[in-house]
């Protein structure tokens, strides 16, 4: 007979939690709505003030309740963003502590901007060619000047091709990633003294794009960020 597993005990701040969560998540409390306040939750659980404000901590770091000084919390409409930035201090911690993790971001960001760039290829209107020229300009702008300028914009170009997937979860993955690589490696987002070839690479990849072409899209990007991964490992 195998041994029972022990039955272990639980905080009370669990318990509170799992049952505002299930509330929650059952619309019994939408996006908008206002939680009860500690004291009505206290009587309703009987249970002390430090686990209602434990359970409401962790609701907010998980991008639940947003929670003001003074008002009861008030439950959020979840988003991609928020989904994101609630694993951002552990992707920086994962990132700094591992190379193997860098290099497996880095793969993962090619792999993911060529899905981008073919998928956008194939939706582009005007409006969204016209804000790649803008940013193209922007970043021309910053030409042998601002450095960090110049990655900033080269970030919200990667970032625009992504948004024009209208698909918010993509756009938030290129935020996220693109964000992680400028805190570890900015060297993959600029080649400093060569950034007149990231403007000529950049503005091949808008003419693809406005053209409709996948194909070409998609190999501009890849040669334009396999330039960029190899420099540098040469200069690692």
């Amino acid at each position: 007979m195998q041994p029972a597993p022990k039955i272990t005990r639980r905080k009370l701040s669990d318990e509170v939690f799992d049952r505002l969560y299930e509330m929650i998540e059952a619309g019994q409390y939408t996006p908008g709505d206002m939680l009860p306040s500690e004291r009505e939750l206290m009587d309703s659980y009987g249970v002390g003030r430090p686990a209602i404000r434990e359970a409401m901590q962790t609701l907010e770091r998980i991008g639940l309740v947003e929670i003001n000084h003074g008002q009861r919390p008030k439950v959020l409409q979840p988003t991609a963003v928020g989904l994101m930035s609630q694993i951002d201090l552990t992707a920086r911690h994962m990132l700094a502590s591992s190379s193997q993790s860098l290099e497996q971001l880095k793969e993962a960001r090619i792999f993911f901007e060529l899905g981008m760039v073919e998928k956008a290829t194939g939706q582009a209107s005007e409006a969204d060619i016209a804000q790649l020229r803008e940013l193209l300009e922007q970043q021309r702008g910053h030409l042998n000047g601002d450095a960090q300028a110049f990655i900033e914009v080269d970030m919200a170009f990667h970032t625009a091709i992504a948004g024009i997937t209208r698909n918010p979860i993509f756009m938030a993955t290129s935020q996220a990633m693109l964000g992680w690589l400028a805190r570890f490696h900015a060297s993959l987002l600029h080649w400093e003294g060569n950034e007149d070839i990231t403007l000529l690479e950049h503005a091949k990849i808008i003419d693809c794009i406005e053209q409709g072409d996948k194909e070409a899209a998609v190999e501009e990007m890849r040669k334009h960020l396999e330039r960029a991964r190899l420099l540098y490992c040469l200069n690692s």
